[in-house]
């Protein structure tokens, strides 16, 4: 008996989903063909496309040698890493689950082999790895229309002259108004630090929402906003400027609690603007995450402008501990309240029936039942396995419900 093979293509970065919308697994050679299609219409240059293009081939290959063959695409996540890895390896069990295969042939476009062959190896047996190249990628040419099309792409595009340009305008400002060049390290630790706990992509979402238009309601409030926060940066550079002769650790402090004077003005007038343009869309979970997160920033504000309080010598250690004890307090009433909200808006919000996709955008599956009392989400997945999630795990309701 011939061995039955899985003919597996991938996608690592989800190229197919943030082009197109559709999620992995792809099944089947008709399916894997019109994903492949729509991908290739979508971007013709993509090498992803190709790569599900070349299992189709290597699928009617293997066949016609009298192998029983399947096929399926997988994808992982737009950033590389754990996140990426952890959706290869479910959509590879969902595949392994649905066909019981012998062994596998790995198509892939070179760049993700030592990412997958790991994870693939672990399950079943990687009897080929057939590699994809772009024939005009050989050539230097075309490899710099490539690049050139790459950094057209946000993600890029931020790294590649978002990060000089801001970091070239600190210094020009630090410079202007005799910061020194304390200040613009200190900003620029701080968008590391950002960046390496993914605050940055929560801010990048935030600002794709941040629709600012004149025939909305949210538009004074949004204008206040701005307003206040450049006010803020003046007030909070000022500030600065005044007691940098008294050192760096003292002038930091008085900045920073200047700063923090009108900041949370702005944030609650932000707040209002957003709760109100999602109340418009009828997104009201959305709309409760947005006054959850703004409840612990403000909260995450006053700790700071204590502590630069403190620093200066404004308050006492025994002042700073107890506003602190208050603060955490203040926090865990937060907390109780948003759960108090989340759960009046899923009892008015008919959940039933609505799929449910991961916060990358991979289907899982619809729900069959909501149990209230426990809390739960009863999803039925493609396969026909039943998966419990809980209430809490919901992030966002639309016409489908997002769950971490």
């Amino acid at each position: 008996m011939p061995e039955r093979l899985l003919v597996l293509a991938v996608d690592i970065d989800n190229d197919l989903f943030r082009k197109t919308k559709i999620t992995g697994p792809v099944i089947g050679k008709n399916e894997n063909i019109k994903a492949a299609t729509k991908l290739a219409l979508a971007d013709p240059q993509e090498t992803d496309a190709n790569t599900m293009f070349e299992a189709v081939r290597k699928y009617d290959e293997l066949k016609k040698a009298g192998y029983s063959v399947s096929i399926a695409t997988v994808t992982g996540a737009e950033h590389e890493g754990y996140v990426a890895d952890a959706e290869l390896s479910r959509q590879i069990d969902l595949v392994l689950d649905r066909f019981k295969v012998d062994a596998c042939v790995l198509v892939t476009d070179g760049a993700s082999d030592n990412r997958v062959l790991p994870i693939l190896k672990t399950r079943v047996k990687v009897n080929s790895v057939d590699m994809v190249r772009m024939k005009q990628a050989e050539e230097f040419e075309n490899t710099y229309f490539t690049l050139i099309e790459k950094l057209k792409e946000p993600h890029y595009a931020r790294i590649v002259f978002g990060i000089p340009a801001v970091l070239l305008l600190l210094f020009a400002i630090s410079y202007y108004f005799n910061f020194g060049w304390q200040l613009p390290v200190a900003l620029i630790g701080l968008y590391l630090i950002f960046k390496g706990f993914g605050v940055e992509d929560i801010f990048v979402e935030y600002a794709r929402g941040f629709g600012i238009s004149t025939n909305r309601v949210s538009f004074i409030f949004y204008t206040g906003f701005i307003l206040f926060f450049i006010l803020s940066i003046i007030i909070g550079a000022g500030a600065y400027a005044s007691f940098a002769p008294s050192g760096p650790l003292t002038a930091i402090s008085y900045g920073l609690e200047s700063f923090l004077l009108l900041f949370p003005v702005s944030l609650v007038l932000y707040l209002v603007g957003r709760i109100i343009d999602l109340e418009n869309k009828r997104l009201r979970y959305r709309a409760i995450n947005q006054g959850t997160y703004t409840g612990y920033a403000i909260i995450s504000i006053m700790l700071l402008y204590l502590v630069a309080a403190w620093i200066i010598g404004q308050i006492y250690f025994w002042q700073l501990l107890a506003f602190s004890i208050v603060a955490i307090i203040l926090g865990y009433l937060v907390s109780i309240l948003s759960m108090s909200l989340k759960k009046r808006a899923i009892d008015k919000i008919p959940l039933k029936d609505k799929n449910v996709v991961n916060e990358i955008g991979a289907y899982i599956g619809k729900i069959i039942n909501v149990d209230k009392k426990r809390g739960m989400l009863v999803i039925k997945t493609d396969y026909g396995n039943t998966i419990r999630f809980d209430i809490d795990r919901i992030t966002n309701v639309s016409d489908r419900v997002m769950v971490r």
